[in-house]
C-alpha cells in the first residue's frame, strides 16, 4: 500500500490536533510531511518531535507564503487546510492547481471565491473533500447519487450556548459566555461564529459550492445534541442522515480515505447514551447572522466575501472587548449594505472587497 504524504495547515488548532491524532493511528497509510501553525511555537515543536515532518513553519515567522509552500510540496498528496479565516484562500487555490486533494476545514475559500476554487480544480485536477462534519455527512449520504436525485439538504446546527436565551438577552452576551459551546471543542473564532450562527451561514454557502445546489434546496435545523450531522432528502421522499458522536476525528478520517473506509477504534457509537435526539426551527429573529449570510450567498459577486470579512473583523473586535455581541450582525449588515455590490471578477478584486469590509467595520464600530 502506498503511504500518502499529508500537509496540515493549522496543525495546532482543534482540527489540526484532531487530524494528528487520526494520523498517529494510521501511520501505515499516511505520513505527516508538512506542518504549519500560526504562532504556537511550543506545540508545533512537540508535533515536529513526534511526527518528524520534512517541513514545518510558523506563519508568524514565514508569512502566509509558507502555507502555499507546504501545500504544494512534491511529497504531499493531501492538504488538510484547517487555517482560520481568509488566510487559507491562496493555499487552497495553489494546492488544487497542483493536483492535490484538499481536505477542507477552512470554509472561507469557498465562501469568498467559490468560482475561483472550481476553476483551480479544473485547471490542476485537484479535488476537495470536506472536513466539516455537516458537509462530510452530505457527501456520505449522497454517495453514488446524482444531484438531480436530491430534493434538498438539511444542515444541522447545535444552536450554540444561547439557543434558549430570550432574544433581548443575547445582545449583551459576554465573550466568556459565547465561548462556552455546549457540544464541540473548537477555536475561539469558530466558537463565536457558532454562537451567532454565522458559522452555519458560511456552511450554507459552502454547501452551495460543494454540491452545486441552489440555495432554496439548502435548509438549516437546530439539533442541540450534535449527533445527526446532516440530512439529505431525495426526490422520492426518502431521507438519509449521517450520525456520529460529536468528534472531528471522524470527518477528518473520512476526508483522508474517501471514498474508502478504514477500520478505526477511536469512537464507538452508543445510540442509547446519545439519546434523546431533538430538532427545532431556527430563531431567525434571535440569530440574524444566518439569514444575512444566506442572502449574501444568493447575491453572489463580492457579497459573500464582504460577509465573511465583516464577520471576521467583528468577531475579533468582540473578543477584544471593543464591540458587543449584538453588534456583530449589525456590523455585517452595514458592511453588506455599503460594499455588497463591489466587483468580484478575480482574486485581487475579492481580496480588495475583503480588505474594504474589514476597514469598514473597524472604522465604523471599533
Amino acid at each position: 500500500m502506498t503511504v500518502r504524504g499529508v500537509a496540515i495547515l493549522g496543525s495546532t488548532g482543534s482540527v489540526g490536533t484532531a487530524a494528528l491524532r487520526v494520523l498517529a493511528r494510521h501511520r501505515d497509510q499516511f505520513r505527516v510531511t508538512a506542518l504549519t501553525a500560526h504562532s504556537n511555537a511550543e506545540m508545533l515543536d512537540r508535533q515536529v518531535s513526534e511526527f518528524r515532518p520534512a517541513f514545518a513553519q510558523l506563519v508568524r515567522n514565514g508569512g502566509k507564503e509558507c502555507l502555499v509552500e507546504a501545500a504544494t510540496r512534491d511529497d504531499v498528496s493531501i492538504v488538510l487546510n484547517a487555517v482560520v479565516g481568509a488566510a487559507g484562500l491562496d493555499a487552497t487555490l495553489a494546492a488544487l492547481e497542483a493536483g492535490k486533494r484538499v481536505a477542507l476545514a477552512n470554509k472561507e475559500p469557498l465562501v469568498m471565491a467559490g468560482h475561483l476554487v472550481r476553476a483551480a480544480m479544473e485547471r490542476g485536477g485537484g479535488e476537495i473533500v470536506p472536513v466539516d462534519s455537516e458537509h462530510s455527512a452530505i457527501l456520505q449520504c449522497m454517495a453514488g447519487r446524482s444531484r438531480g436525485e436530491v430534493r434538498r439538504v438539511v444542515l444541522t446546527a447545535s444552536g450554540g450556548p444561547f439557543r434558549e436565551w430570550p432574544t433581548e438577552r443575547i445582545a449583551g452576551a459576554t465573550a466568556e459566555q459565547a465561548l462556552r459551546h455546549p457540544t464541540w471543542q473548537m477555536g475561539r473564532k469558530i466558537t463565536i461564529d457558532s454562537a451567532t450562527l454565522a458559522n452555519k451561514a458560511l456552511e450554507v454557502i459552502e454547501a452551495h459550492h460543494l454540491f452545486d445546489l441552489p440555495y432554496d434546496r439548502i435548509d438549516v435545523v437546530i439539533h442541540p445534541q450534535s449527533v445527526v450531522h446532516s440530512f439529505v432528502e431525495f426526490i422520492d421522499g426518502s431521507v438519509l442522515a449521517q450520525m456520529g458522536s460529536p468528534s472531528m476525528e471522524l470527518p477528518v478520517l473520512y476526508a483522508l480515505t474517501h471514498p474508502r473506509r478504514v477500520a478505526d477504534s477511536s469512537v464507538v457509537f452508543d445510540p442509547v447514551a446519545l439519546s434523546p435526539l431533538t430538532f427545532e426551527a431556527v430563531r431567525h429573529d434571535a440569530f440574524p447572522a444566518l439569514a444575512l449570510g444566506a442572502s449574501a450567498g444568493r447575491r453572489g459577486g463580492a457579497a459573500p466575501a464582504v460577509y465573511n470579512a465583516a464577520n471576521e473583523q467583528a468577531v475579533e473586535l468582540f473578543l477584544q472587548g471593543r464591540m458587543t455581541f449584538g453588534q456583530i450582525p449589525v456590523a455585517i449588515a452595514a458592511a453588506l449594505d455599503s460594499l455588497g455590490e463591489s466587483v468580484a471578477d478575480g482574486r485581487e478584486a475579492i481580496l480588495a472587497a475583503d480588505a474594504a469590509a474589514r476597514t469598514f467595520v473597524k472604522e465604523r464600530f471599533a
